[in-house]
């Protein structure tokens, strides 16, 4: 990796380091970023849990749960090293914890977030912004 100086018009590298040497986390940073960030995953979405672990039929949490545009969940798993054989299963695995959530369950979900984070915002009116019409439940009847 290298670091661009423009004005100077230099270009030097960047020495390799781990995140826990920067002391950086999954939780305070990598987590935060992607929340207050997220457009860099490609695609809008709208962030509904963070840390999210209550889920319906088991005890996994995820670290970042989410909504796109076609009324889909997204599940995001944040990883700053390599943890193995694990990964891989917790990609399998955890769809199935989620799949057979009701609209009725993820906007629960959702203010539960809003009030832990904002505390005066309403999942409603945000999914209404998010879908840009009031009638967003048909979405989340196609994908059920």
């Amino acid at each position: 990796m290298y670091l661009i100086n423009k004005e100077k018009v230099k270009i030097s590298k960047i020495s390799e380091r781990q995140f826990f040497v920067l002391g950086i986390n999954e939780r305070n940073h990598l987590y935060e970023w992607i929340v207050s960030n997220f457009d860099y995953l490609g695609e809008k979405l709208l962030i509904i849990q963070k840390d999210f672990d209550r889920t319906a039929r088991a005890n996994q949490r995820f670290d970042l749960l989410a909504l796109d545009k076609q009324g889909n969940l997204v599940l995001i798993k944040n990883e700053l090293d390599n943890s193995g054989n694990d990964v891989i299963w917790q990609v399998v695995k955890y769809p199935s914890y989620s799949f057979n959530l009701s609209l009725n369950q993820i906007k629960s979900m959702y203010q539960q977030y809003l009030d832990e984070e904002n505390g005066n915002e309403k999942a409603d009116d945000n999914l209404i912004e998010f879908y840009q019409t009031s009638d967003y439940e048909n979405l989340f009847d196609n994908r059920l």
